[in-house]
């Protein structure tokens, strides 16, 4: 019904079509046709539509079927043209990027936003963190919680994420990156700036908080969600973060009774660094055994 009703908007001259019209459509065509008709129905707008809203609108549709090759493409059309974006079209990219597993390239999307001068929201600082953590950056996601510190906008969407996670932890039901929102708890937060457990988790260890990571670690065990690889890495460095050695010994036990087979290479050999670095011979030791019995290929792992 939407999408006729905006096909009758287009056919009906009576009707000049705004950029969130544009915008929209292109949505709505995706979701009822597919990407390929709304690419070719955003090719086909006048100059004077290919907006910085029609060409986020693409690029959500690219990113959220994780189409990297188009999504790159459309991203560098963005960043050599003369339009002025807001902080949306870096973040699909960073979302991209985190549901194909290219972590690494999170930081490059922030830099850029960063070279544009267009102000970090809290979800970009969610994905910074959450890629921060997956790659044992430890330092980095400290420097990341001190410049959230002095940001006056991201402190008051931060007090909002707080009070509505702190429901959703109590009640068991905290949402996750790969399935839900939480626009029934609260009507400001939008349908983009989902909440995070990995986010929550590092933002709480930074906070010293042990309490809330052990018990956002719990809610998620008891979710339905497939646990990842990420979501044990988080909470380990998390844990390291801490000083916590006996949890991070703990949570390796959980690790090893999963039925988790694809360990990412580049961040085992982190985080078997980290271990080691610091001084933490038995855990390294125990996650070495882990790797091991997964059968998986030590010779790959970084120096």
């Amino acid at each position: 019904m939407s999408l006729q009703i905006s096909e009758w908007m287009v056919t009906n001259k009576e009707f000049e079509l705004s950029d969130s019209d544009y915008a929209t459509r292109i949505d709505l065509m995706t979701k009822v046709f597919g990407i390929d008709a709304a690419e070719r129905y955003f090719e086909g707008l006048p100059v004077s539509a290919k907006t910085s809203e029609t060409y986020t609108a693409v690029l959500h549709s690219y990113a959220g079927s994780k189409v990297l090759e188009k999504a790159e493409e459309l991203y560098e059309r963005i960043k050599g043209s003369n339009l002025s974006f807001t902080v949306l079209p870096y973040n699909e990219m960073m979302t991209l990027y985190m549901s194909i597993g290219q972590v690494e390239k999170v930081s490059l999307a922030v830099e850029e936003l960063k070279r544009q001068k267009v102000a970090p929201d809290i979800f970009t600082y969610n994905l910074w963190i959450s890629s921060c953590a997956a790659t044992l950056n430890i330092n980095q996601v400290m420097r990341i919680l001190d410049e959230m510190s002095h940001n006056p906008g991201c402190n008051d969407d931060w007090l909002r994420y707080i009070d509505i996670a702190n429901i959703y932890v109590k009640a068991g039901h905290l949402v996750n990156a790969e399935s839900s929102t939480i626009l029934e708890a609260g009507k400001s937060i939008m349908q983009r700036e989902w909440i995070t457990y990995d986010f929550l988790i590092i933002l709480y260890a930074g906070l010293r908080n042990k309490d809330k990571v052990d018990q956002i670690w719990k809610s998620l065990r008891m979710t339905k969600q497939k646990m990842t690889n990420r979501n044990f890495i988080c909470i380990l460095s998390s844990y390291l973060m801490l000083g916590h050695v006996n949890e991070a010994g703990e949570v390796l036990d959980q690790w090893k009774q999963s039925n988790i087979t694809d360990f990412d290479i580049t961040a085992c050999g982190r985080l078997l660094d980290a271990f080691s670095d610091a001084g933490l011979s038995e855990i390294a030791n125990k996650f070495h055994v882990l790797l091991i019995e997964r059968n998986f290929d030590l010779t790959n792992l970084s120096k």
